[in-house]
């Protein structure tokens, strides 16, 4: 079962004590992803291409790719590709956040090389808005990622019956805005487009939210309890995965470009195929 998988590998990433076996009906061990993505979610930011005086930026990720050591995870970066792009030079900044023990936060910028002598080290898919870097975090601030295993494939779709109407979330940080501390923004909208799968062929998927600068490169995510799916209610189960990032908004070409309230998302499976195009190891720690 996923919520069992999926509970697995957060265990280990994130460190918490095993838990006892639980009744299949019962969910109250399950993680609570948004919490989770919050944490390790973050703004991205650097000088822009051509203007030194502005700065480019938008939404990053972390997800956590499996090294060669038994429960140990590389991180790597997920976002859009056109943010990477647009930021100059070799490094961009991260906002991360320290934790103190009243429970309050601290911003804590982070640099992370992009590029070597202009050299891109980061991957990117062929077809679709994505890129993947790895990236060493501090050792301080621990730093949560969450496992590969929760980007939504087409089976995963098929056999939960997503569909539109279907709500999505998403965190972002729209025109450079943040909650306290630096936390991204959480919104979210329905499906707005048909059919979903297969995705290879259905390239993206529209949801019915305003994108601003800043949102690109945001991980879309579904959460659902006692879902109905293959003809069944199925109570006391939680449905959570990723199924995609945010890359752009829709406009309407005919009528100069207005923009329609519609964020283009590209789903899951373009980022896992991204995360294959990287190196065996990371370079970073």
């Amino acid at each position: 079962m996923i919520p069992r998988i999926v509970l697995a590998l957060l265990v280990a990433l994130l460190g918490l004590p095993a838990p006892e076996p639980i009744a299949e009906e019962k969910s109250s061990a399950t993680p609570e992803i948004n919490s989770i993505l919050m944490e390790s979610t973050f703004r991205i930011h650097g000088p822009t291409k051509d203007d030194a005086q502005k700065t480019s930026f938008g939404t990053a990720f972390l997800m956590g790719k499996p090294t060669p050591e038994a429960n140990k995870y590389y991180y790597v970066l997920i976002t859009a590709d056109h943010v990477l792009e647009s930021i100059d030079g070799d490094n961009a900044t991260l906002t991360l956040r320290e934790k103190h023990e009243d429970g309050s936060y601290t911003q804590k910028p982070w640099n992370i090389k992009l590029r070597t002598q202009g050299q891109p080290l980061y991957v990117k898919h062929k077809e679709a808005d994505v890129a993947a870097l790895y990236v060493d975090m501090p050792d301080n601030l621990n730093v949560p990622i969450l496992p590969i295993a929760l980007l939504a494939d087409d089976e995963v779709l098929k056999r939960f019956e997503v569909h539109p109407g279907d709500e999505l979330r998403c965190l972002g940080f729209p025109l450079f805005v943040s909650a306290e501390a630096g936390f991204p923004i959480l919104r979210s909208g329905i499906i707005a487009s048909y059919p979903i799968v297969p995705t290879k062929l259905n390239k993206s998927i529209l949801i019915d939210f305003n994108v601003f600068q800043g949102n690109s490169g945001g991980p879309v995510y579904f959460v659902d309890h006692d879902r109905i799916y293959g003809g069944s209610l199925h109570i006391g189960e939680t449905e959570q995965f990723v199924i995609g990032l945010v890359t752009s908004q829709l406009s309407a070409k005919l009528y100069n470009n207005q923009t329609l309230g519609l964020a283009s998302v590209v789903p899951a499976p373009y980022i896992l195929e991204t995360i294959e195009l990287l190196p065996g190891m990371s370079p970073s720690k």
